[in-house]
């Protein structure tokens, strides 16, 4: 028996260095290629292992036996393999799950099972036969024919360990989502979540839409972007940072509900919470605000929960998170004051509405108070700031954090009734920001004039500011009705839904240093 037919069998056996094993394949697939077709294309399987599962779990072998042979058909790829003497057996995982081959010379011939000896794992093997149970009970098919349709190069990792190292897994997830089921349950979670994001959405009278991944000018949020240059206008484009100002210019027009589920990009650091490449849904509705919003979000995070996971009560790493109730709602000041300095003294009002005091209190957390952002800051930004050190990672359970100050929320609409403070919320669920949202700005002059500010705080040093839109604002010297418009960061709630500690772990192909 060759070194690869023994590792098939048996994991005590010593692996062989991978280049004699991929030496070893390529002679089988040059074998192949000397006797036809190498990697045909005939076979077209008319079940899937877990329908079969599901459809056969309570028949008995003797029922089996005793009934009319059910034919079946499957392919997959080859995950285990035991030859013995004139039977063996091997299980084979499709697209939905795992199903067991009884192949032996009686069934499929001499010539058909010399050859299925020497498949290799991780090969794709199609089969027809009938169903059967064996006499430990696994449901399995009796195979009367076994083929070999894509021959595997490369082995898979030990098949009881999997591929466990952390950025093999992410650089090579086709590896990943052939081994570790875990990934596959993963991303299966996901879809089900989107897909249930988007029908909850649209029964609610959203229209999706699509709006430009490459901007002239990028907008609606604070955050740097790639920079790019298209040759045929022969001008700077920019991949976009947020779909806000577009989707709003669609209110203008008069489609009074609009969402968006896409990428956005983000020329930022890379973080178990951040990928400079992430999705994204917004969402537009005319003649709500703010608090309609609060109350609209919790109930979409809540129809994704129960699409993941059947629940809104969640276990994430260890610690429970309730979406059943309602969201609590601080402002950034009650927060500090409920929930910082850990271990510390709870802090007065007065002490957060001196501007000397928070700047002492930043830099002696270490702030950069000095910075762009910072320098010239007035009270809101810096008990912003202040909050984001001592209480943002503290807030478990869902909370929105509502009333942004104006100088932080440049889209915002302001309070009729407080002055410098926005109709703005964020949420936060275990720790970190999920969604963010407002009552817009629709007053053209204001938009304006906030625009300046930020060009002005872009020319002072901050990268992040935003740059002055003045087709934005002709959209909206047209009229734009009272809106509400939030975004949902849903990499991050497919984190929470699928109790994954890092964003990687929720994106296919995340970004990644260049392989040497």
């Amino acid at each position: 028996m060759n070194t690869e037919a023994q590792r098939n069998e048996s994991t005590s056996t010593p692996a062989a260095d991978e280049n004699q094993l991929m030496a070893e394949r390529r002679a089988k697939l040059a074998t192949l290629r000397s006797q036809g077709v190498a990697f045909p294309n005939d076979f077209v399987p008319a079940d899937r292992a877990a329908d079969l599962q599901a459809r056969y779990k309570d028949v008995t072998r003797e029922q089996m036996e005793a009934g009319t042979p059910v034919e079946v058909s499957v392919s997959g790829r080859m995950m285990l393999k035991r030859v013995m003497g004139k039977a063996s057996f091997a299980t084979i995982k499709d697209g939905t799950g795992t199903i067991q081959y009884f192949v032996n010379i009686a069934g499929v011939g001499d010539a058909a099972y010399e050859a299925f000896k020497h498949f290799d794992l991780g090969d794709i093997v199609a089969a027809r036969g009938t169903l059967m149970r064996t006499k430990t009970g696994e449901l399995s098919i009796n195979c009367t024919q076994v083929r070999l349709l894509s021959k595997s190069l490369r082995p898979l990792p030990d098949k009881f360990h999997g591929l466990s190292d952390t950025e093999a897994r992410y650089r090579q997830r086709y590896v990943d989502l052939i081994v570790n089921d875990e990934t596959r349950t993963t991303f299966i979670a996901r879809s089900k979540i989107m897909n249930a994001i988007r029908s909850f959405m649209t029964a609610n009278g959203f229209l999706e839409v699509e709006t430009p991944m490459m901007q002239p000018i990028p907008g609606g949020a604070a955050a740097k972007p790639f920079i790019t240059h298209h040759n045929a206008l022969d001008q700077a484009m920019y991949l976009r940072i947020a779909p806000e100002l577009y989707l709003k210019r669609l209110i203008v027009g008069g489609f009074e509900r609009v969402f968006e589920v896409n990428r956005n990009f983000r020329n930022e650091g890379v973080s178990p919470r951040h990928n400079p490449e992430f999705t994204m849904m917004e969402f537009y509705a005319a003649y709500t605000d703010y608090h309609w919003l609060m109350d609209y979000t919790e109930n979409v995070i809540r129809e994704a929960a129960l699409a993941a996971r059947g629940t809104t009560l969640l276990s994430y790493q260890g610690k429970d998170v309730d979406l059943g109730k309602r969201f609590d709602r601080l402002t950034i000041v009650e927060a500090i004051q409920k929930y910082g300095p850990e271990g510390g003294h709870v802090y007065t009002t007065e002490q957060l509405a001196d501007a000397a005091f928070l700047r002492a209190e930043l830099k002696k957390l270490g702030a950069h108070v000095d910075g762009p952002q910072l320098k010239n800051a007035a009270v809101g930004a810096l008990q912003l700031a202040l909050f984001e050190e001592v209480a943002e990672s503290r807030l478990w359970n869902p909370t929105y954090i509502i009333d942004y100050p104006v100088e932080v929320s440049p889209l915002a609409r302001a309070s009729d009734t407080r002055e410098g403070i926005t109709e703005r919320f964020e949420l936060f669920i275990v720790g970190r920001e999920h969604a963010n949202g407002f009552s817009e700005l629709n007053d053209p002059e204001d938009q304006a004039a906030r625009f300046h500010q930020q060009v002005a705080a872009k020319d002072a040093g901050d990268d992040e500011a935003m740059f002055f839109d003045h087709d934005y604002v002709r959209a909206l010297e047209y009229g734009m009705p009272p809106t509400g418009g939030c975004g949902i960061g849903i990499d991050r709630l497919v984190m929470l839904l699928t109790d994954q500690p890092s964003i990687r772990d929720v994106i296919l192909f995340p970004a990644l240093k260049k392989e040497d």
